[in-house]
Protein backbone atom coordinates (compact mmCIF):
# COMPACT_ATOMS: atom_id res chain seq x y z
CA UNK A 1 0.00 0.00 0.00
CA UNK A 2 1.72 3.19 -0.67
CA UNK A 3 1.80 6.05 1.42
CA UNK A 4 2.16 9.89 1.47
CA UNK A 5 5.99 9.21 1.23
CA UNK A 6 6.28 6.93 -1.33
CA UNK A 7 8.19 7.61 -4.79
CA UNK A 8 5.50 7.63 -7.53
CA UNK A 9 6.53 7.16 -11.00
CA UNK A 10 4.38 9.01 -13.55
CA UNK A 11 4.81 10.69 -16.73
CA UNK A 12 5.94 14.76 -17.14
CA UNK A 13 4.02 17.26 -15.62
CA UNK A 14 1.13 18.37 -17.01
CA UNK A 15 -1.83 21.63 -16.21
CA UNK A 16 -4.12 20.47 -13.22
CA UNK A 17 -6.71 23.03 -12.69
CA UNK A 18 -8.77 23.11 -9.35
CA UNK A 19 -8.63 23.23 -5.26
CA UNK A 20 -7.55 20.97 -3.19
CA UNK A 21 -8.87 20.65 0.26
CA UNK A 22 -6.32 18.23 1.44
CA UNK A 23 -6.26 17.22 5.07
CA UNK A 24 -2.08 17.80 6.20
CA UNK A 25 -1.35 14.97 8.51
CA UNK A 26 1.11 15.81 11.37
CA UNK A 27 5.00 15.94 11.67
CA UNK A 28 5.57 17.51 8.41
CA UNK A 29 5.60 21.15 6.88
CA UNK A 30 2.88 23.03 4.70
CA UNK A 31 5.36 22.87 2.14
CA UNK A 32 6.26 19.50 1.82
CA UNK A 33 2.52 18.56 2.39
CA UNK A 34 1.74 20.66 -0.65
CA UNK A 35 5.06 19.36 -2.91
CA UNK A 36 4.16 15.73 -2.56
CA UNK A 37 0.29 16.52 -3.29
CA UNK A 38 1.49 18.25 -6.18
CA UNK A 39 3.95 15.41 -7.32
CA UNK A 40 1.06 12.90 -6.47
CA UNK A 41 -1.41 15.03 -9.54
CA UNK A 42 1.44 15.45 -11.94
CA UNK A 43 0.86 18.89 -11.33
CA UNK A 44 3.21 22.00 -13.07
CA UNK A 45 2.03 24.69 -10.64
CA UNK A 46 0.30 24.74 -7.40
CA UNK A 47 0.01 26.86 -3.99
CA UNK A 48 -1.29 26.99 -0.30
CA UNK A 49 -3.68 29.21 1.28
CA UNK A 50 -1.66 29.59 4.82
CA UNK A 51 0.58 27.61 6.60
CA UNK A 52 0.00 25.30 8.99
CA UNK A 53 2.63 23.94 11.84
CA UNK A 54 4.37 20.82 11.28
CA UNK A 55 2.80 19.78 14.65
CA UNK A 56 -0.67 20.90 13.18
CA UNK A 57 -3.16 18.32 11.08
CA UNK A 58 -6.33 19.35 9.13
CA UNK A 59 -7.36 21.04 6.35
CA UNK A 60 -4.70 23.01 4.09
CA UNK A 61 -6.72 24.11 0.66
CA UNK A 62 -4.15 23.67 -2.46
CA UNK A 63 -4.70 25.72 -5.12
CA UNK A 64 -3.31 23.92 -8.62
CA UNK A 65 -2.86 25.82 -12.26
CA UNK A 66 -5.43 28.70 -12.56
CA UNK A 67 -6.65 28.54 -9.25
CA UNK A 68 -2.95 30.03 -7.86
CA UNK A 69 -4.68 32.87 -8.55
CA UNK A 70 -7.46 33.30 -6.25
CA UNK A 71 -4.99 31.75 -3.40
CA UNK A 72 -3.83 35.27 -1.97
CA UNK A 73 -7.92 36.38 -1.85
CA UNK A 74 -8.30 32.91 0.32
CA UNK A 75 -5.54 33.76 2.60
CA UNK A 76 -7.38 36.71 4.39
CA UNK A 77 -10.60 34.10 5.60
CA UNK A 78 -12.06 33.29 8.95
CA UNK A 79 -10.39 29.97 10.29
CA UNK A 80 -11.60 27.31 12.99
CA UNK A 81 -9.05 25.27 14.83
CA UNK A 82 -9.60 22.33 17.74
CA UNK A 83 -6.50 22.80 20.36
CA UNK A 84 -5.33 21.06 22.95
CA UNK A 85 -3.49 23.17 25.27
CA UNK A 86 -1.07 21.47 28.50
CA UNK A 87 -1.22 24.02 31.84
CA UNK A 88 1.98 24.48 33.86
CA UNK A 89 4.65 24.50 31.22
CA UNK A 90 5.93 27.20 29.03
CA UNK A 91 8.37 26.48 26.06
CA UNK A 92 9.99 28.32 23.55
CA UNK A 93 8.01 27.57 20.25
CA UNK A 94 4.68 27.64 22.33
CA UNK A 95 4.29 24.05 21.41
CA UNK A 96 5.52 20.75 22.24
CA UNK A 97 8.02 20.88 19.72
CA UNK A 98 9.87 23.30 21.64
CA UNK A 99 12.16 23.06 24.59
CA UNK A 100 10.71 24.01 28.08
CA UNK A 101 11.49 27.30 29.68
CA UNK A 102 9.54 26.67 32.78
CA UNK A 103 7.46 24.37 34.75
CA UNK A 104 4.83 25.68 37.06
CA UNK A 105 2.40 24.28 40.02
CA UNK A 106 -1.35 24.45 38.09
CA UNK A 107 -3.29 26.36 40.43
CA UNK A 108 -6.94 25.10 40.95
CA UNK A 109 -9.05 26.23 38.09
CA UNK A 110 -12.96 26.29 37.62
CA UNK A 111 -14.14 26.31 34.54
CA UNK A 112 -15.90 29.38 35.24
CA UNK A 113 -12.28 30.97 35.92
CA UNK A 114 -11.09 29.45 32.28
CA UNK A 115 -14.07 30.64 30.61
CA UNK A 116 -13.59 34.94 32.02
CA UNK A 117 -10.13 34.57 30.52
CA UNK A 118 -11.10 33.17 27.32
CA UNK A 119 -13.15 36.01 26.81
CA UNK A 120 -10.52 38.55 27.54
CA UNK A 121 -8.82 36.96 24.59
CA UNK A 122 -11.89 37.12 22.56
CA UNK A 123 -12.42 40.16 20.10
CA UNK A 124 -10.47 42.29 18.72
CA UNK A 125 -7.06 41.85 20.79
CA UNK A 126 -3.07 42.44 19.99
CA UNK A 127 -1.18 39.38 20.02
CA UNK A 128 2.63 38.96 19.94
CA UNK A 129 3.50 35.80 17.53
CA UNK A 130 5.72 33.37 18.42
CA UNK A 131 9.72 33.60 17.87
CA UNK A 132 9.27 30.51 15.73
CA UNK A 133 7.42 31.47 13.41
CA UNK A 134 7.72 31.96 9.38
CA UNK A 135 6.78 35.78 10.11
CA UNK A 136 10.26 37.81 8.43
CA UNK A 137 12.45 39.88 9.63
CA UNK A 138 15.11 41.70 7.45
CA UNK A 139 13.84 39.39 4.99
CA UNK A 140 14.71 36.65 7.16
CA UNK A 141 11.93 34.41 9.27
CA UNK A 142 12.40 34.79 13.09
CA UNK A 143 12.15 30.80 13.12
CA UNK A 144 15.58 31.09 11.40
CA UNK A 145 16.99 33.74 13.55
CA UNK A 146 15.88 32.01 16.63
CA UNK A 147 17.38 28.53 15.40
CA UNK A 148 20.64 30.85 14.95
CA UNK A 149 20.72 31.99 18.77
CA UNK A 150 19.89 35.49 17.77
CA UNK A 151 18.14 37.63 20.14
CA UNK A 152 14.64 38.53 18.03
CA UNK A 153 10.91 39.94 19.01
CA UNK A 154 8.26 39.53 17.09
CA UNK A 155 6.18 42.80 16.74
CA UNK A 156 2.88 42.95 18.33
CA UNK A 157 -0.36 42.85 15.97
CA UNK A 158 -3.61 43.16 16.11
CA UNK A 159 -5.69 40.37 15.41
CA UNK A 160 -9.66 39.38 15.38
CA UNK A 161 -10.45 36.52 17.55
CA UNK A 162 -14.51 35.60 17.29
CA UNK A 163 -14.58 32.38 19.17
CA UNK A 164 -12.34 31.27 21.67
CA UNK A 165 -14.15 28.20 23.97
CA UNK A 166 -13.56 25.66 26.74
CA UNK A 167 -14.62 22.38 25.16
CA UNK A 168 -13.76 20.22 27.85
CA UNK A 169 -10.81 19.50 30.79
CA UNK A 170 -8.78 16.70 31.93
CA UNK A 171 -6.17 17.52 34.46
CA UNK A 172 -4.11 19.70 33.26
CA UNK A 173 -5.23 19.45 29.21
CA UNK A 174 -7.74 21.99 28.15
CA UNK A 175 -9.28 21.00 24.75
CA UNK A 176 -10.28 24.47 22.87
CA UNK A 177 -11.93 25.53 20.23
CA UNK A 178 -11.29 28.72 18.44
CA UNK A 179 -12.25 30.63 15.59
CA UNK A 180 -10.13 33.33 14.16
CA UNK A 181 -9.19 36.13 11.13
CA UNK A 182 -5.91 35.67 9.29
CA UNK A 183 -2.82 36.01 10.80
CA UNK A 184 -3.92 35.20 14.32
CA UNK A 185 -1.41 32.38 16.08
CA UNK A 186 -3.11 29.89 18.05
CA UNK A 187 -0.01 28.97 20.37
CA UNK A 188 -0.18 32.80 21.07
CA UNK A 189 -3.70 32.47 22.47
CA UNK A 190 -2.67 29.40 24.67
CA UNK A 191 0.66 30.87 25.79
CA UNK A 192 -1.26 34.23 27.04
CA UNK A 193 -3.80 32.16 28.29
CA UNK A 194 -1.50 30.03 30.05
CA UNK A 195 0.36 33.49 31.68
CA UNK A 196 -3.15 34.84 32.08
CA UNK A 197 -4.35 31.98 34.47
CA UNK A 198 -0.85 32.31 36.35
CA UNK A 199 0.40 28.96 35.22
CA UNK A 200 1.93 29.32 32.26
CA UNK A 201 0.60 26.86 28.63
CA UNK A 202 1.63 25.40 25.64
CA UNK A 203 -0.35 24.00 22.28
CA UNK A 204 -0.21 19.95 22.41
CA UNK A 205 -2.55 19.41 19.41
CA UNK A 206 -3.43 21.34 16.69
CA UNK A 207 -6.14 20.45 13.77
CA UNK A 208 -7.77 22.86 11.56
CA UNK A 209 -11.44 22.27 11.00
CA UNK A 210 -12.29 24.68 8.60
CA UNK A 211 -11.22 27.79 6.20
CA UNK A 212 -14.07 30.23 4.44
CA UNK A 213 -15.66 29.24 2.48
CA UNK A 214 -15.04 25.46 2.65
CA UNK A 215 -17.04 25.17 5.92
CA UNK A 216 -17.52 21.48 5.73
CA UNK A 217 -14.77 20.61 4.04
CA UNK A 218 -14.72 16.84 2.18
CA UNK A 219 -10.59 16.38 3.04
CA UNK A 220 -8.38 13.90 1.17
CA UNK A 221 -5.06 12.51 3.11
CA UNK A 222 -2.28 11.88 0.90
CA UNK A 223 -2.43 8.37 1.67
CA UNK A 224 -5.62 8.54 0.15
CA UNK A 225 -4.73 9.96 -2.60
CA UNK A 226 -1.69 7.90 -3.62
CA UNK A 227 -4.52 4.55 -3.24
CA UNK A 228 -6.33 6.22 -5.70
CA UNK A 229 -3.25 7.02 -8.00
CA UNK A 230 -2.49 3.47 -8.07
CA UNK A 231 -5.42 2.04 -8.25
CA UNK A 232 -6.52 4.82 -11.35
CA UNK A 233 -4.83 8.01 -11.40
CA UNK A 234 -7.61 8.79 -14.15
CA UNK A 235 -9.75 9.75 -11.32
CA UNK A 236 -7.56 12.08 -9.41
CA UNK A 237 -9.16 15.31 -10.80
CA UNK A 238 -12.48 13.80 -9.27
CA UNK A 239 -10.95 15.24 -5.88
CA UNK A 240 -10.64 18.69 -7.01
CA UNK A 241 -13.24 21.37 -6.58
CA UNK A 242 -13.35 24.05 -9.50
CA UNK A 243 -12.30 27.37 -8.68
CA UNK A 244 -15.20 29.04 -8.62
CA UNK A 245 -15.71 26.92 -5.14
CA UNK A 246 -13.22 29.70 -3.48
CA UNK A 247 -15.40 32.34 -4.55
CA UNK A 248 -18.46 31.58 -3.18
CA UNK A 249 -18.94 34.35 -1.47
CA UNK A 250 -18.45 36.97 -4.07
CA UNK A 251 -21.21 38.01 -5.96
CA UNK A 252 -21.66 36.44 -9.48
CA UNK A 253 -21.60 39.14 -12.79
CA UNK A 254 -22.91 37.52 -15.85
CA UNK A 255 -21.59 39.44 -19.06
CA UNK A 256 -22.62 39.18 -22.74
CA UNK A 257 -20.63 38.26 -25.66
CA UNK A 258 -18.98 42.21 -26.34
CA UNK A 259 -18.66 42.44 -22.29
CA UNK A 260 -16.70 38.58 -22.21
CA UNK A 261 -14.82 39.62 -25.11
CA UNK A 262 -13.36 42.86 -23.43
CA UNK A 263 -12.77 41.01 -20.13
CA UNK A 264 -10.87 38.08 -22.02
CA UNK A 265 -8.12 41.04 -23.48
CA UNK A 266 -7.97 42.80 -19.82
CA UNK A 267 -9.86 45.57 -20.89
CA UNK A 268 -12.04 47.96 -18.23
CA UNK A 269 -15.64 48.12 -18.83
CA UNK A 270 -18.47 50.07 -17.52
CA UNK A 271 -21.58 47.66 -15.59
CA UNK A 272 -24.53 47.96 -13.94
CA UNK A 273 -24.30 46.89 -10.88
CA UNK A 274 -23.04 48.01 -7.17
CA UNK A 275 -19.57 48.47 -6.60
CA UNK A 276 -17.59 45.74 -5.39
CA UNK A 277 -15.68 42.60 -6.45
CA UNK A 278 -17.37 39.77 -8.37
CA UNK A 279 -16.40 36.99 -10.28
CA UNK A 280 -16.71 37.34 -13.91
CA UNK A 281 -18.64 34.91 -15.99
CA UNK A 282 -18.85 34.57 -19.96
CA UNK A 283 -22.52 33.60 -21.18
CA UNK A 284 -21.88 29.94 -20.98
CA UNK A 285 -21.03 30.01 -17.20
CA UNK A 286 -17.78 30.11 -17.70
CA UNK A 287 -15.30 31.75 -15.43
CA UNK A 288 -13.66 34.66 -17.20
CA UNK A 289 -12.18 36.57 -14.17
CA UNK A 290 -11.85 38.50 -10.94
CA UNK A 291 -12.70 41.75 -10.70
CA UNK A 292 -13.29 45.11 -9.22
CA UNK A 293 -16.55 47.63 -9.94
CA UNK A 294 -15.60 51.28 -8.61
CA UNK A 295 -18.07 53.95 -7.92
CA UNK A 296 -18.22 54.94 -11.53
CA UNK A 297 -19.19 51.69 -12.63
CA UNK A 298 -16.10 50.79 -14.00
CA UNK A 299 -15.02 47.05 -14.05
CA UNK A 300 -11.49 46.39 -13.24
CA UNK A 301 -9.91 43.05 -13.72
CA UNK A 302 -8.15 41.90 -11.07
CA UNK A 303 -7.17 38.32 -12.62
CA UNK A 304 -8.17 36.37 -15.74
CA UNK A 305 -8.48 33.02 -16.03
CA UNK A 306 -7.15 31.20 -19.12
CA UNK A 307 -10.11 28.95 -20.92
Amino acid sequence: MPTFGSRIPGPGLRPVDGILLLDKPQGISSNRALQQAKRLFGAKKAGHTGSLDPLATGLLPICFGEATKIAGHLLGARKAYAAECRLGITTDTCDSEGSVLAERIVPALDGDAVCGELAKLTGRITQIPPVYSALKQGGVPLYKRARRGEAVQAPPREVEVFRFELLGRERDTLRLFVECGSGTYVRSLARDLGEALGCGAHVTGLRRLWVEPFREPRMFTLDELAQMRERDASRLPECLLPIEAGLVDWAALPLDEHGAEDVAHGRALRVTVAPGRYRVHAPNGKLLAIGDVDATGILRVLRGFVA
